[in-house]
């Protein structure tokens, strides 16, 4: 989900000038379906391949669509995929985002977990360096993790507690995470597939395998030390549980429902995002803050809620 509010005119500019284009539409109707490159788009369109390509250039500035570069017979294609199922404008920050529903947000800062259990490759770094010496497990209870604005492992997992300040009548209509990530291979691999795996207050909810570890381009937050044959970017991705099942980008991911989470019973919520043992793709996790990838945000944590 793309959210926009007033307070962001810039942004909004761009994703409202990218909807206003009945071409930019139907790119964005074919990618519902499959990843196309821009041949393919401009096949399936009749239009010019060099008008596929400009339509599909604001698309990618404004956020709607991802692009990946991928070998092909001669040199390399650009592939497209679509990169958010819904758009939120929020013209009027005083009345909220939902009439019928209230919100409880909160972004974790991703070096802020309260435990860990990690294995080589791994590591932790800031927007100004790395923070602990690389393939250290035991460095990742550094005091200085806090700072961190990328961390990557092989296997293992990392936990996050998130306070649950909600009023007393409060009843839970919701609740989603959403987050930038993808695959840990050494250097980067676009093809290197990881079965990530996210647990709330110690219940599974379901499995993302992430195709790769994306180092094609430079990570649009990326700060000018970190070097172009690391990981780059990951992608955004939303784990969403409601009182009949689960979703993972809007998608059924699972039959966890709120009601197994028990959030009347504590006052914080616990979020566990790792590897299973038993994973088929033990491909490991990069996960991205506000300062690396491509998206400037920590980890999110939405309630929807009615009183």
């Amino acid at each position: 989900m793309l959210k926009l509010t007033i307070d962001q005119p810039s942004e909004l500019i761009k994703v409202a000038h990218a909807l206003s284009s009945e071409i930019r539409i139907n790119i964005l109707r074919l990618l519902n379906h499959h990843n196309l490159n821009i041949n393919e788009i401009a096949e399936m369109l009749d239009i010019p391949v060099s008008t596929a390509a400009a339509n599909i250039k604001v698309l990618e500035n404004s956020g709607l669509i991802l692009t990946e570069l991928q070998p092909a017979s001669r040199g390399a294609m650009k592939v497209c995929s679509r990169n958010f199922d819904d758009i939120h404008m929020i013209l009027n920050t005083l009345v909220g985002f939902n009439q019928e529903y209230k919100l409880y947000e909160i972004e974790m800062p991703i070096g802020q977990y309260i435990d860990c259990e990690v294995v080589p490759t791994c590591g932790l770094a800031s927007p100004t360096g790395l923070i602990v010496a690389l393939d250290q497990p035991s460095e990742f209870f550094h005091p200085k993790r806090a700072t961190a604005q990328i961390l990557w492992f092989r296997q293992g997992y990392v936990e996050y507690r998130f306070p649950l300040g909600l009023p007393n009548n409060a009843s839970v209509q919701a609740i989603q995470f959403s987050m930038e990530l993808c695959s840990e291979a050494p250097s980067y691999d676009n093809h290197w597939p990881s079965d990530i795996t996210l647990w709330v207050n110690g219940v599974e909810i379901g499995t993302w395998t992430s195709p790769g570890d994306f180092g094609d381009r430079r990570g649009k937050l990326n700060p000018d030390w970190w070097e172009v044959n690391n990981t780059q970017y990951g992608l955004l991705k939303t784990w969403r549980i409601d009182d009949t099942k689960s979703y993972l980008d809007n998608m059924t991911l699972s039959g966890v429902t709120l009601s197994q989470l028990k959030l009347q019973e504590k006052p914080f919520i616990d979020l566990k995002i790792g590897i299973k043992p038993d994973a088929v793709h033990k491909g490991g996790l990069n996960l991205f803050g506000k300062e690396f990838g491509d998206y400037p945000q920590d980890i999110s944590m939405i309630i929807q809620y009615t009183t």
